[in-house]
């Protein structure tokens, strides 16, 4: 993987940044008083580690259409997966220290008066089978969304619309009571993560080196695809798909193999963003929240990678400026941004960086 760097100097220099990032910011708020300047405080630190859910995210929309060239809307159904698999297990960590007491039924189960637990629950108890369902939830959708999808030769525009209503109808149908996760409150009330609590500060420390280690991980598993010859030929099948399946290549397949690699990077961003956040509900699988991601990756700069994770970082950073600062102003900044992109920096913010190198 190291290997697969050589010649990326934009990335080296975003992971360098990282892996400082992860030394540095917890030592800056578990080593200095609250008083000190240079403290980073808890609030602060958990922010940054749902920033970094969010690169994730970002990362894993660029590989399928930075580098494959589908443009998806739908990868907010993968992160939703993902994290509802994480929220199951916090679930079943709450145990009889709910508001109702029941050992066995979530609050929201005992609430709507359901007798057992549904049997897609079991097993939530152990952090190894939620780890599974982390990969295999959005690995198994992707799978059999692509299996469908490709080999049906959808692409363009069509694949888009599909991609954007299979978010839609895991939204509506995560949103119904009896569907067995929560309805419109979601999973929430968390209590414990692997025997910590998880609101402690020594958790919310873990959960930003974890996030963040992550992203690298995430990061040099994406760059040893796109640099491997399997890499050359998704890129040969973004430039010319008909040709290339004339050549001889199973199109379908290597589409399909980085698509389910997309969406299990997607739902580990999920999983780590729910502890991090203390909440997962339907409205994740909102299809306005796909369309937001690929504005990210827009403006960072599309089939770099880097890119992906720097743009997720600046417009996050810049929605909660905003959010807080002129509330009411930020949807049309954030609109604003994405055109000014398009116009003047069509290859994102990663795009200076390239100009300055070629001049």
């Amino acid at each position: 993987m190291l290997a697969s760097m050589r010649g990326d100097r934009g990335g080296q220099i975003v992971l360098s940044v990282l892996l400082v990032a992860t030394i540095v910011l917890p030592v800056l708020n578990l080593a200095l008083p609250e008083s000190h300047p240079w403290h980073v405080t808890t609030y602060q630190l958990n922010l940054f580690g749902k920033y970094l859910c969010y690169a994730l995210l970002a990362m894993s929309v660029d590989l399928v259409w930075g580098y494959m060239g589908f443009l998806t809307l739908g990868h907010g159904a993968f992160f939703g997966l993902g994290g509802y698999a994480m929220g199951m297990y916090l679930m079943r960590q709450v145990g009889d220290r709910g508001v109702y007491g029941n050992p066995e039924l979530p609050d929201f189960m005992v609430f709507l008066n359901w007798q057992e637990l549904p049997w897609y629950w079991w097993g939530f108890d152990w952090f190894a089978v939620a780890l599974v369902a982390i990969f295999l939830a959005p690995g198994l959708l992707a799978f059999l969304f692509g299996w469908f999808a490709f080999r049906s030769r959808v692409n363009g525009v069509y694949l888009s619309i599909i991609s954007q209503a299979m978010t839609y109808a895991l939204m509506l149908a995560f949103f119904r009571n009896e569907f067995g996760f929560g309805g419109n409150n979601g999973l929430t009330d968390f209590k414990d993560i692997l025997g910590q609590p998880v609101n402690a500060q020594t958790t919310r420390v873990g959960l930003f080196v974890a996030s963040s280690l992550a992203v690298i991980a995430g990061y040099l598993l994406c760059r040893s695809i796109v640099a491997s010859r399997a890499g050359r030929v998704v890129v040969a099948i973004r430039d010319a798909e008909n040709r290339t399946r004339f050549l001889g290549y199973n199109v379908a397949s290597y589409q399909l193999a980085v698509l389910v690699v997309s969406a299990m990077l997607a739902g580990v961003a999920g999983a780590l963003y729910v502890p991090q956040v203390g909440i997962i509900n339907p409205g994740e699988f909102s299809p306005l929240n796909s369309i937001e991601i690929v504005i990210w990756v827009a403006i960072g700069g599309r089939a770099t990678l880097y890119g992906a994770v720097v743009g997720a970082l600046l417009v996050n950073f810049a929605k909660s400026w905003f959010t807080a600062a002129l509330p009411e102003y930020w949807i049309f900044a954030l609109g604003a941004l994405f055109v000014l992109t398009t116009l003047w920096l069509p290859h994102g913010v990663a795009g200076i960086r390239r100009r300055s190198v070629v001049s």
